[in-house]
């Protein structure tokens, strides 16, 4: 025990050399540029094996890349290595070993790390009164230090460089200016976020009026600021008005929000009410949210009836009394309830519609005492007082008929009687099955009727609708009202095919027995889950709601019922375009059958709709993350749509996506900060656009020829950049290289471009017809039209504005098949899935069909 405790006293006295456990070498400080490698070291002696922890500024530091390394029996080193440093590995590093329940640790050393600064205080957005001044703040460090700010206020400088943390004074400003700060070190410049500096207003009607809660005589109001005019909402004004029973104003309430909701209470029972909102900010009030009517629930009578008074006569009882007015009533009448007590005991009440009561036997009613109450569907209200039931003078009363009525009642009950007895001698045993056994018969028989009745084939399959899936409350609320009975769907042969399913050409009938020419896009077959399902569906939801002529747009969403199996395959109805897709369009103007030109104006027309779509895309904060030539699609006019929202993300807080998880991506069409981060913003979107404009320039070619798709990254973030395809004006390539600034904030917006894009439109002349020219391009043999929302389109319409030379066969027998045949025997350009290819006139990828086009875009980790 005494050693044990010499021990103890040993190893707390110096936690560095405890009983010939030594760190004999220790991690040193050291400062790296961004970028480079750091390597810490660290030794122990007098231990076998021993577990050496690295720790980073108190906390334990989980890593693949340390080493171990026995340089003795008892004599271990290891290693923490960083290949490329970044800003959060800067700090203090040291190591652990534990030692019979106590911890050794080595000294400490720090890892600082130089870079370009880092902002430690980013400029927020601003709300202030027109001409008032007010403080801007920027603040960030190095190393290496020092670190210097400078100010763009509305784009132009706002004097020179300061130290930082840096405070900008402004005057004053009287409209919205955008605002960012830059931070400058000897490692280089780094840019802020760009805020806003709004001009305060009043605040406009609130939204969303609603009853949420109704009990009794309370109701609970919930509502929705509008916008707030850049500046705190602190009260709102409750206008109350009474229509029925007799309309009335009632006073303002005033309540402070948020919440934004509250209780009225005191409100009178089945009466018709309106309400209205206004609230206020630091400069005054909003309007008037629109009228919100409500009606409050029913309630018992308040009253009873007043007035009762009866008439007895030689034959029967009389009763009046007065009607309830709707105040009194608190709901709609369901009846009055007559009662009446003879010696104490009450008797059965009856009920009556009418403000009257005829009861005959008047002699049972000497000496009663009746009541009236008027009862609602909540229930009856209070009893009228009791009035005594007395002949008045000249009224005979006969007893002698209540005798008469007796008797008559016995005669009857004894008939009824007679009848029973017989009816049950001749209907013989009755058991659950039937009849049996009949006993005046010779042969005993069974008769025997089912009561219900079940068949072994299966019948209709019953339709299936969004509640029958199990997906979210959400996505079901969005596409209920899209939702298009399979009846009315028919199926043609099919389209296109991928790894999502296929899409079919189809015809829907609508209510008015018209058809209409639609394309449908069908999961594939083999879904086993309702997440399958609802992955298919998002898509249709984020179409729902969009209404732009250059956005392909949701008709519906239908399910198909598929015998045997539980869950149906989702299919989202789409417009039916007759040109197919932009890439094939673009690659059959050069390797088709018939090649044909496609003047510099109507390449930018192409682009010019892209931007358009694209821009309104982003107004509703949809990051597409897909845009590329192959998910643009031409209808019939040869008008561009934005199309295939499978990687679509909605935003609803700040400014960018976070992807959550590695996924597969189109990497040639992905912007820089994308590869490195799996951020997706607006901006990454104008990069793919720019990608976008080099494929309509080149006509269909594949991104970065000769550039594999593992060596992307590497290859952009040297600088490089797609070259300038040949015959492309230099204008036009200014504007898509513009797309592809490293930093984000310098990329042009959607707005930007559709305006740049317009410009340089509008400055192209259309070029004239030639021979070559798509108004006079004729097909041998009688011309079919075909196209889908995944394929290609052929043949023409007389009239059309655009005749498109090839033409498409398919076996409709073979689905799973390959889908475009050339039947003149020419080799075909075609577009399905994420890989392009010549095919041969059989459809199959060798034989003398070459290889012309080889589509770079698959898809790796990153």
């Amino acid at each position: 025990m005494l050693g044990e405790l010499l021990l103890l006293v040993l190893l707390s006295s110096d936690g560095m050399c405890a009983s010939g456990v030594t760190f004999i070498k220790h991690p040193i400080n050291q400062t790296a540029s961004q970028g480079n490698a750091v390597r810490l070291g660290c030794a122990v002696e007098g231990l076998m094996e021993p577990d050496i922890i690295w720790m980073k500024d108190g906390r334990k530091l989980l890593t693949t890349d340390q080493m171990f390394i026995m340089l003795g029996e008892k004599h271990w080193e290891t290693f923490h290595s960083v290949k490329s440093v970044q800003q959060q590995d800067a700090g203090q590093y040291w190591c652990e070993v534990d030692f019979h329940g106590l911890t050794l640790s080595s000294q400490r050393a720090w890892i600082t790390v130089e870079g370009v600064p880092h902002f430690i205080q980013e400029p927020q957005d601003v709300a202030t009164l027109p001409g008032t001044p007010f403080n801007l703040t920027c603040g960030a460090i190095g190393p290496p230090e020092p670190v210097e700010v400078l100010w763009w206020l509305a784009g132009v400088q706002e004097g020179n460089a300061r130290p930082s943390p840096s405070v900008l004074l402004v005057p004053g400003v009287n409209s919205t200016v955008k605002f960012y700060c830059e931070a400058r070190n000897a490692r280089g410049i780094s840019v802020s976020r760009t805020g806003t500096i709004y001009i305060k207003e009043l605040p406009s009607a609130p939204v969303g009026l609603k009853v949420t809660v109704m009990a009794a005589n309370d109701v609970m109001l919930s509502w929705q600021p509008g916008f707030t005019g850049h500046s705190n909402l602190y009260t709102c004004v409750i206008q109350l008005l009474l229509l029925s029973p007799g309309r009335r104003e009632l006073p303002d309430e005033e309540v402070v929000v948020p919440p934004h909701q509250h209780v009225l209470s005191g409100l009178n029972s089945h009466s018709n009410y309106s309400v209205r909102i206004s609230c206020l900010n630091e400069l005054g009030g909003s309007p008037f949210s629109p009228w919100t009517h409500f009606l409050t629930p029913e309630s018992v009578p308040s009253t009873a009836p007043r007035n009762l008074t009866f008439d007895l006569s030689e034959k029967q009882l009389s009763l009046r009394w007065a009607e309830l007015d709707e105040e009194e009533l608190q709901g709609k009448l369901l009846a009055y309830k007559v009662q009446w007590t003879l010696g104490g005991e009450h008797q059965e009440p009856l009920l009556f519609k009418e403000t009257w009561a005829h009861l005959s036997g008047a002699g049972r009613f000497f000496n009663a005492s009746v009541q009236v109450s008027a009862c609602t569907v909540v229930g009856c209200g209070p009893w009228s007082p009791p009035v005594v039931v007395l002949p008045t003078a000249g009224v005979h009363v006969q007893r002698n008929h209540i005798w008469v009525c007796v008797l008559f009642g016995l005669l009857a009950l004894t008939v009824l009687a007679l009848l029973f007895s017989i009816c049950v001698r001749q209907r013989g045993k009755e058991t659950h099955f039937g009849w049996v056994f009949q006993p005046d018969s010779a042969n005993s028989s069974v008769s025997f009727t089912a009561a219900r009745s079940f068949s072994r084939n299966g019948g209709d399959l019953q339709q299936s609708t969004l509640d029958t899936l199990c997906i979210s409350e959400d996505l079901k609320n969005k596409l209920k009202d899209v939702l298009i009975p399979e009846r009315l769907l028919v199926l043609g042969h099919m389209l296109g095919k991928g790894e999502f399913g296929s899409v079919r050409e189809a015809f829907l009938r609508t209510d008015d027995s018209l058809v209409q020419k639609v394309a449908v896009k069908v999961l594939k077959s083999d879904i086993t889950s309702s997440g399958d399902i609802e992955q298919c569906l998002k898509e249709a939801a984020y179409m729902k709601d969009f209404q732009h002529p250059n956005v392909i747009q949701l008709i519906g969403v239908s399910l198909h019922q598929r015998p045997g199996q539980r869950l149906p395959i989702p299919m989202v109805v789409l417009p039916f375009m007759k040109h197919g897709d932009l890439h094939t369009f673009l690659l059959l103007s050069r390797l088709g059958e018939q090649p044909f030109d496609l003047s510099t104006h109507v390449l930018v027309q192409f682009m010019l709709d892209v931007s358009r779509g694209m821009e309104y895309l982003s107004s509703h904060n949809i990051i597409h993350r897909d845009l590329a030539a192959r998910n643009c699609m031409l209808d019939e006019n040869m008008v561009v749509c934005v199309a295939d929202f499978g990687l679509s993300k909605k935003i609803y807080t700040g400014d960018y996506y976070r992807q959550g998880s590695v996924s597969k991506l189109p990497v040639k069409w992905i912007a820089l900060e994308s590869l490195a981060d799996n951020v997706y913003t607006t901006q990454s979107d104008v990069w793919a656009f720019g990608i976008t404009m080099w494929e309509v320039m080149t006509r269909g070619q594949t991104p970065y020829p000769g550039v594999e798709n593992s060596e992307i990254y590497e290859y952009l973030i040297r600088g490089e950049r797609l070259k300038k395809p040949a015959e492309c004006r230099q204008d036009i390539y200014d504007i898509m290289h513009s797309c592809w600034s490293p930093v984000p904030k310098c990329r042009p917006t959607f707005q930007h471009l559709v305006g740049l894009l317009e410009a340089l439109w509008l400055s192209l002349s259309p070029s004239g017809s030639h021979k070559d020219s798509l108004h006079y391009v004729n097909v041998e043999g009688e011309e079919t039209e075909v196209g889908s929302v995944g394929g290609v389109a052929q043949g023409s319409q007389e009239g059309d504005r655009w005749s498109t030379p090839w033409k498409r066969s398919i076996n409709e027998e073979q689905e799973e098949e390959d889908w475009l045949m050339t039947p003149s025997g020419a080799a075909l350009a075609i577009g399905g899935g994420d890989y392009r290819y010549i095919v041969d006139p059989c459809g199959g990828e060798g034989g003398d069909g070459a290889r012309l086009e080889e589509d770079d875009d698959v898809v790796i980790h990153v």
